[in-house]
């Protein structure tokens, strides 16, 4: 009886066991440690030095990312605080070409327990809080894998913007006298706004999409402006002032012969595509 008793307890604690294991395995973090890894914050600091122009490149894996503007007058080309989950220190490399200077920060992307599936919730929501020097020409990509994305850059020298996101939203504020601005903006799932600024010259162009939410695009009144308009299921709500060329096609009048003009493709799988007229 008691040699019974014995195998069924051995049974019960390799079950048992086996669950943990399967545990840390399906998610990557023990029972006693999931959602409970320590928040932590590194400095990001990058001196102006002579940098006339800047490449910056966030990857902040499922974390926010904001990102606004410094003093024109200080002596930092980037400044700001990143948050990340203890063990997965961002990595941050600067690099310098007579006046081009390169600055890249990536979330260290390797798991601190089992080797678990990116989507699991035992990695904390983080945020990146970053500041820009406006006065450089700078190329910005920034890429969250679920995480919301704010780009507030107003008053920057913008040249190539690519900002994307998995399924977070995606909130943009584009600069004033922007000239030949190439800008694209994707989300996975959430909504995209997107305002541009006055007094664009040169073609610009801007791409935004969402695959499931709401998409909506704020142009200053009077802007030239041809836009590309789709969505799987929601409605299309284009401002009166462009005339409709087919389905998905509205133009401004006059955009063919404007010297200074935007091109506009919008495309959401089941939200509402929707472009505005603002005074600034």
């Amino acid at each position: 009886m008691q040699s019974t008793c014995v195998v069924k307890n051995s049974r019960i604690w390799i079950i048992a066991i086996t669950l943990v294991v399967m545990w840390v395995a399906l998610t990557g973090c023990t029972p006693l440690t999931k959602g409970g890894s320590n928040i932590l914050t590194q400095n990001l600091s990058v001196a102006l030095g002579e940098a006339t122009a800047a490449s910056y490149d966030f990857d902040a894996a499922t974390g926010n990312i904001t990102i606004d503007t410094l003093p024109s007058s200080g002596q930092l080309l980037v400044g700001g605080t990143l948050e990340y989950n203890e063990g997965r220190e961002p990595i941050q490399t600067v690099g310098m070409n007579n006046d081009l200077y390169t600055v890249a920060v990536s979330s260290d992307s390797v798991r601190i327990a089992g080797f678990g599936f990116a989507w699991q919730d035992c990695i904390v929501e983080t945020n990146w809080q970053i500041q820009l020097n406006p006065e450089p020409a700078s190329d910005i990509t920034a890429y969250s894998g679920a995480g919301n994305i704010n780009l507030n850059l107003a008053g920057m020298v913008l040249m190539h913007l690519a900002a994307e996101t998995g399924g977070g939203n995606m909130d943009v504020v584009l600069p004033d006298n922007a000239f030949n601005l190439s800008a694209a903006v994707k989300s996975g799932a959430g909504n995209v706004t997107v305002a541009l600024g006055s007094g664009m010259t040169g073609s610009d162009s801007l791409l935004a999409t969402s695959g499931a939410g709401n998409v909506e695009i704020r142009l200053p009144v009077g802007v030239a402006a041809l836009i590309h308009a789709s969505t799987g299921s929601g409605k299309l709500m284009i401002d009166p002032q462009f005339v409709q060329i087919d389905d998905q096609t509205y133009q401004s009048a006059g955009y063919a012969n404007a010297a200074d003009k935007i091109e506009l493709t919008l495309e959401t799988g089941a939200g509402n595509v929707s472009v505005i007229t603002m005074d600034n």
